[in-house]
């Protein structure tokens, strides 16, 4: 290592493009799976995780070469030539608080606001459709409210720039994700290029030497950067509007309101000072993603003629289109013991309007059978989303999957544009159609071709 001259130093500002959930071993009486928290109680992400997320965006070759060899045990081993701090949150003034205490000039009033982030509220689905109340099959988590920015320090010790800048770019790729629940929508990410920037160094200068290693500190060199070309995923795009009425259940009710959808409030940035809006519509990426994966173990099946008279139908991790394309849990091998699992192959993200909320309550009495008339105490209400905004759901599949496997994913999307699936809660009410036009690349899509 003592042959790198030069060290590039970057403070990087990332935003929330959807909410974030970076995970920590904690427990709490409030939710099952709290985020990390710093000396503050403010949401924080480890440098480690950074590293380990950018670790595996590049070949083992320069991995090992940047971020030194996994085994360490071999004779020519090389260390890591990179360091990552931890990411802070930022004020609404973009600084961040590295000590200990809210001052309020710092901007106490607006971090307060992540004393109490949202609470994702989750049920596992079976194979009809409907919850499944074993094995925990409820179960809530916390995430970090979309919009909010972190800022972190990146150095790297080189010869040059390349390397330093082939690892921003992947920080700063459309595909990157941070965190726990990249697949259900959660950790999407862009680099802010006005507020993040970086030095080059002489290792034996006094400049370097002098630096502060403080978060709150710039550099002179800005951010030249661009959108990264998505290479590795084809890109596919719902353009879709709701027929009339959807829900997507947040788990809690409201007043006399028994049912009522999910919203959040968001960050929102304008003239470099942050606030926090009103609760927004969430369109959450991890019911679409729920639908999709049964409707494409569905006509997975159909292709390959497995049906459930014969027995040959698969749902769920035992449908190898469902495994490929969204993974499957790790679980020990019978024979070896070894642990089995795969990452799903699909990006999502979550989506919000930020412009307007409209909702309509619906009432409804429970029946009785028998006499036909309506049973004492069960009258109750729900509220729906009542407004006709188109959304664009935008959905990133890796490239390297069986076309079999694709092309049953591709019917799926199909479903929803047509009304074929409908999607969010309610639905045997008649909630939650829509239709619209399905899009690879730019392109409208006929996947009857």
């Amino acid at each position: 290592m003592s042959g790198y001259k030069k060290r590039y130093i970057a403070i990087i500002v990332v935003e929330a493009i959807s909410p974030l959930k970076v995970g920590s071993s904690a427990r709490d009486m409030i939710q099952d799976s709290p985020v990390q928290k710093d000396w503050n109680g403010l949401p924080m992400i480890l440098g480690t995780s950074i590293a380990g997320v950018l670790r595996k965006e590049f070949d083992s070759i320069f991995a090992n070469e940047v971020f030194g060899d996994e085994d360490s045990h071999k004779k020519e081993s090389k260390g890591s030539r990179i360091i990552i701090s931890n990411a802070l949150i930022c004020n609404k003034e973009m600084k961040v608080t590295e000590s200990l205490g809210l001052p309020k000039e710092q901007g106490e009033a607006f971090l307060s606001k992540y004393e109490n982030l949202p609470l994702r509220d989750h049920v596992k689905i079976n194979h009809k459709g409907v919850a499944n109340t074993e094995d925990k099959g409820k179960y809530d988590e916390e995430v970090v409210y979309a919009g909010s920015r972190f800022k972190f320090r990146l150095e790297l010790m080189a010869n040059n720039d390349k390397e330093f800048m082939q690892i921003i770019e992947k920080i700063n790729a459309k595909s990157f994700r941070l965190g726990s629940g990249v697949t259900k929508g959660l950790g999407a990410l862009k680099i802010i290029n006005e507020h993040s920037s970086y030095g080059e160094f002489d290792l034996n200068s006094d400049e370097y030497r002098k630096k502060s290693s403080s978060l709150n500190t710039t550099f002179d060199k800005p951010f030249p950067l661009k959108s990264s070309e998505i290479v590795r995923y084809d890109v596919y795009q719902l353009q879709i509007t709701p027929d009339d009425f959807f829900m997507f259940g947040s788990g809690f009710g409201e007043d006399d309101i028994k049912m009522i959808p999910v919203m959040e409030r968001v960050v929102m940035w304008k003239n470099n000072e942050a606030s926090f809006s009103k609760k927004q519509i969430l369109f959450p990426a991890s019911s679409i993603k729920g639908v999709l994966s049964h409707r494409t173990a569905f006509y997975y099946n159909k292709a390959i003629g497995a049906t459930i008279e014969s027995g040959e139908a698969k749902v769920d991790e035992n449908n190898n289109a469902v495994n490929a394309i969204f993974g499957h849990k790790k679980e020990k091998n019978k024979e070896d013991g070894k642990e089995l699992g795969q990452k799903g192959k699909v990006l999502m993200s979550d989506c919000f309007k930020k412009d307007r909320n409209e909702t309509k309550v619906f009432d409804h009495v429970a029946i009785d059978r028998f006499t036909g008339g309506a049973i004492d105490g069960a009258l109750f209400q729900e509220k729906t989303i009542a407004q006709k905004d188109m959304w664009e759901i935008e959905i990133l599949l890796e490239k390297n999957i069986d076309e079999v496997f694709v092309k049953a994913f591709k019917e799926a999307l199909n479903d929803v544009c047509t009304g074929m699936l409908a999607l969010g809660g309610a639905t045997t009410k008649g909630h939650g159609v829509f239709t619209g036009t399905l899009l690879k690349n730019g392109e409208v899509l006929d996947v009857k071709k």
